[in-house]
């Protein structure tokens, strides 16, 4: 019998308290994983999240968020003490800059769901301990049968100092088939004789078959053992950028999945991706992130309003 397509996505679900210029706040349900999640939801994806919230008002909330796009909470998701906090100040730009009140483990009571075709994890999940080494077991027990994707989203003021960070970093690398990382991130973790090029090819080196660099309104680049593809940004009016790069991940996943190139049988065929089936692919990316960052929050587009 054919397994249902479903994806899981590993990693913290938190509240963003937004700190606008003008001192206002407003409370988000956000975290990169959880973001991802959200986004594959509202692509049509069967998404589920194996997280670590409370059983408090902003779990409530998160989980009420999550629920209304689709998002199917892993069993065992809600034991934190607390649901962690993220306080993200806006600069007059719109960038938002990040303080944490964060708590993440796994926990002992999770069922994780049959036959995921694609894991994908990243940000504070994948580097922070406890929780850290426990992710990268989950990952190195489904590879036989799934894509494993990897978004770094560092995050300087809780992942130590570069060096530390860029270790923990590579050890998912090696083990994901796809990675997206923004040019910020790897500025902040390169060597002083290294350059975006570089740091890319060396991934690729450690196991993914695509790597894929965020440039914000600079559009995007990929690399595969075949070269490199460059894709612009759309133009638009940026409200802030929170969760730009979360719902350009969810794009990436759900058009790698629409191309057939996910499962870990496709592995061969996804590292022979053609450049026509990447621009693709990574121009709809780019128009999924312009649509979250032309709203507040981490609020990602869903498929019909792609096809408006």
């Amino acid at each position: 019998m054919t397994q249902p397509a479903r994806a899981l996505v590993i990693g913290e679900a938190l509240v963003d308290e937004v700190v606008a210029t003008d001192g206002t706040v407003a409370a988000h349900p956000g975290g990169s994983p959880a973001n991802v999640a959200l986004g594959l939801a509202r692509l049509g994806r069967e998404a589920h999240l194996l997280t670590h919230i409370g059983a408090d008002s902003y779990g409530d909330l998160v989980s009420a968020h999550l629920r209304a796009s689709g998002v199917t909470l892993v069993p065992g998701s809600a034991d934190a003490n607390a649901t962690s906090v993220a306080t993200a100040t806006l600069g007059t730009d719109g960038a938002a800059t990040y303080e944490f009140a964060l708590e993440w483990a796994l926990s002992d009571a999770l069922t994780l769901p049959d036959s995921p075709t694609v894991v994908h994890t990243g940000s504070i999940a994948a580097v922070i301990e406890p929780g850290a080494a426990e992710v990268h077991a989950v990952l190195t027990r489904l590879r036989p049968t799934a894509t494993i994707t990897y978004d770094p989203n560092a995050r300087p003021s809780l992942m130590g100092n570069p060096a530390q960070a860029r270790a923990s970093i590579e050890r998912i690398v090696a083990l994901a088939d796809v990675v997206k990382v923004s040019d910020e991130d790897l500025e902040w973790i390169a060597r002083p004789d290294e350059t975006i090029d570089s740091i890319a090819h060396g991934w690729l080196a450690l196991g993914p078959a695509l790597m894929v660099v965020t440039c914000g309104g600079s559009g995007a680049s990929a690399w595969t053992a075949h070269g490199r593809t460059d894709i612009a940004a759309p133009a638009v009016t940026v409200a802030d950028t929170v969760g730009a790069g979360d719902s350009f991940m969810g794009g990436l996943i759900d058009g790698l999945w629409a191309a057939n190139l996910l499962g870990a049988n496709r592995r061969d065929a996804l590292r022979a991706i053609d450049s026509a089936t990447l621009t693709s692919v990574l121009d709809r990316c780019a128009r999924i992130a312009a649509i979250t960052v032309s709203r507040p929050g981490a609020n990602p587009p869903t498929a019909a309003e792609l096809s408006d």
